[in-house]
């Protein structure tokens, strides 16, 4: 039986500049099944990272309610939030976003210290043993290169065993081969896991992997998806 982790109903959200409102998303609706791989496409500015921010508990609507894991969240706190974030979800941002004061292993092992597991340690080790990472532990993020630091970011985000993995446009700021290798390890890594996936970009090559394909115009769905016209 299907069951949804991820609701969106008539999500609206708009930014006043000056005396003019600018709304990014226009009254998007959007059910997300529990292990479903889904992509959201669009064009830069189709509003694509806002979207992710809304159902991921980083932003709030203007207008429109947010449902994760049959809990409304769209009201919630900041201070009721941040706890559900860390022990729900996780994100994988295009600027990786390491903690640069945090060497690889540490910046693998917050999340999970934060909520207080005693295995930090060796959830961390885990996965920088299987990304190859693990002689580069002790690295500092500008000690590492590019692809390194996205795969420090992946299992970061995957460390809590999250149910849903929140990623924006992950190998964007990679070369083929590196940016291979990290949809290679997000494939792997949901797999394994049933960990539900939502992962905004332009990239065909991505869009190919995913169950289902969902594409922004202008804050609306679109009827094709821009990187398939």
């Amino acid at each position: 039986m299907t069951t949804t982790i991820l609701e969106a109903h008539s999500v609206t959200k708009s930014y006043t500049i000056g005396d003019r409102e600018v709304r990014v998303l226009d009254t998007l609706s959007l059910s997300v099944a529990t292990g479903e791989f889904l992509v959201i496409t669009g064009s830069s500015g189709s509003g694509k990272s806002t979207l992710l921010g809304l159902l991921s508990g980083l932003d709030q609507p203007t207008s429109g309610r947010v449902f994760l894991a049959g809990q409304d969240i769209t009201d919630l706190s900041e201070d009721q939030l941040a706890p559900m974030r860390n022990a729900l979800t996780g994100f994988v941002f295009q600027a990786f976003h390491l903690i640069p004061s945090l060497n690889a292993m540490e910046n693998i092992m917050f999340p999970a210290e934060l909520l207080g597991s005693r295995e930090a340690s060796s959830l961390a080790a885990d996965l920088l043993h299987r990304t190859g990472l693990w002689e580069r532990r002790h690295n500092f993020p500008h000690q590492l290169s590019g692809g390194e630091k996205q795969r420090v970011a992946i299992c970061r985000a995957m460390i809590n065993h999250p149910k849903i993995l929140f990623a924006d446009e992950p190998t964007g700021n990679l070369d083929s081969e590196n940016g291979n290798a990290v949809l290679a390890l997000l494939l792997e890594l949901q797999k394994e896991r049933q960990t539900t996936l939502i992962l905004a970009t332009h990239s065909l090559q991505i869009a190919e992997h995913a169950q289902r394909i969902l594409s922004l115009r202008d804050g609306r769905w679109a009827d094709t998806p821009d990187i398939l016209q």
